[in-house]
């Protein structure tokens, strides 16, 4: 700690838990004295929301869907919990968000893997921005037959990113 007070993270713990310059930390104690970082994730406040939505676009899309923040999986509903909840995003995910890049699986085209240890490609995501900053994903992930994504579940993953967005604003 330096004399303004100011703690230095590790760059390997910061590579690790993926802290970049300017991301909210939540410090907390605990009852040993012990003092607790915690990335500070807004989509990881509105969970209850997130897989309330998550739930209604898979029964909308028959597809299952997956709503993220920054770096791991918040909600998700047509794949059994245990698969994906709170898994890390991937690299590549990852990379979508910070370029905030809508992606759309196309025939032949690049696949996007995105969860960590998770095979299953995604059909259609796009990132959540609230304002300015962006703050996680929604995607859709391809069905089991490889069917591209149609237009109105690119249209409901588009207003799912939105509306979530809108909902952290207010």
């Amino acid at each position: 700690m330096d004399d303004l007070g100011r703690v230095v993270i590790p760059k390997e713990i910061r590579r690790t838990m993926r802290i970049r310059e300017g991301d909210p930390l939540e410090i907390y104690t605990d009852s040993d004295g012990e003092v607790i970082f915690k990335k500070y994730s807004p989509i990881e406040e509105m969970t209850p929301f997130a897989e309330q939505y998550a739930q209604t676009l898979a029964a909308c899309t028959g597809l299952a869907a997956v709503i993220c923040d920054r770096d791991h999986v918040v909600a998700g509903a047509g794949v059994p919990r245990r698969e994906i909840s709170d898994r890390r995003i991937s690299q590549a995910l990852e990379e979508y968000i910070e370029r905030r890049e809508s992606f759309i699986a196309q025939e032949g085209g690049e696949q996007l893997r995105p969860v960590e240890g998770y095979d299953r490609a995604a059909s259609v995501m796009y990132p959540v921005i609230a304002s300015g900053d962006v703050s996680g994903s929604v995607f859709l992930l391809m069905p089991e037959s490889g069917a591209l994504p149609t237009e109105t579940e690119i249209k409901l993953i588009q207003a799912a990113a939105t509306l979530i967005g809108k909902q952290m604003e207010g």
